[in-house]
């Protein structure tokens, strides 16, 4: 039997249903998504305002965040976490200088992150992780191995792919259940990963669109409503998660996700 849609503005993703407008976290680290943001108890206030006057029950966020500082922030911020939140992170990708990224998909570092990551978010279990990136210089499967033994362990529920096409995502999917792929996506990059949202949606596989306003460039002159009208109209399967650290912006995408 084919289950109901879920009501309007929510989404089921990794076993709960949330709202379908995310928030991402990693605008709330300093420059160069680096460091302490230099408003933290501002930044605190606002994932806050999320949940309490927003509805917003998905917040994803990754240990490269700062590194750290996003997730620290989350659980400073939300912790104790109701049972309505969805909080999805990343591992996979060091940070040796602001602005600068790096996959690292070695396996030992891999379950030395998730480790770190359940200490930082006060959890026992990571609702959803994501595999950052796709290291090249170790097998994929391997990396997402990994991933799976944790979920064996009981310290992932839900593993999710970030930045592959679709190869790799039926590569994943021998070993895995594929709760959720993230790519970038948006008017300004409309053909993420060779075409990652429409086989996700062939496979019924949640699609979470990172950067859905072009990383700021369609966010001028009313172009919200825009950006998140497209990208929703692309299919019931996608959700975005534009991140924020303005109170205002905030208010501006949850009227425009309203709209939709």
């Amino acid at each position: 039997m084919t289950a109901a849609p879920p009501p309007a503005g929510m989404f089921r993703l990794a076993g709960k249903l949330v709202s379908r407008l995310g928030l991402g976290t990693m605008g709330l680290t300093g420059p160069g998504t680096w460091g302490t943001p230099a408003d933290p108890f501002g930044a605190v206030q606002l994932l806050r305002s999320a949940v309490d006057d927003h509805g917003i029950t998905h917040f994803d966020t990754a240990d490269a965040y700062g590194p750290h500082t996003a997730e620290e922030l989350v659980h400073r911020a939300l912790y104790p976490y109701p049972e309505r939140l969805l909080i999805a992170t990343k591992v996979g990708m060091v940070r040796p200088a602001p602005n600068v990224w790096r996959p690292l998909g070695n396996p030992d570092y891999l379950r030395a992150t998730v480790e770190q990551s359940l200490r930082r978010l006060g959890t026992d279990c990571l609702d959803l992780c994501y595999l950052h990136r796709n290291d090249p210089a170790f097998p994929f499967l391997d990396q997402v191995g990994t991933l799976a033994d944790l979920q064996q362990e009981g310290k992932i529920a839900h593993i999710g792919l970030s930045k592959v096409g679709p190869e790799e995502i039926n590569e994943a999917a021998t070993v895995i259940t594929v709760a959720a792929v993230q790519n970038k996506l948006s008017q300004a990059v409309p053909d993420d990963a060779a075409h990652g949202a429409e086989h996700c949606r062939a496979r019924g596989i949640p699609y979470i669109a990172y950067a859905p306003l072009g990383s700021g460039a369609l966010a001028e002159d009313g172009g919200v409503d825009a950006a998140l009208r497209w990208l929703l109209e692309l299919g019931d399967h996608i959700a975005p998660i534009p991140g924020t650290s303005s109170p205002a912006h905030l208010n501006e995408l949850v009227k425009a996700a309203s709209h939709t």
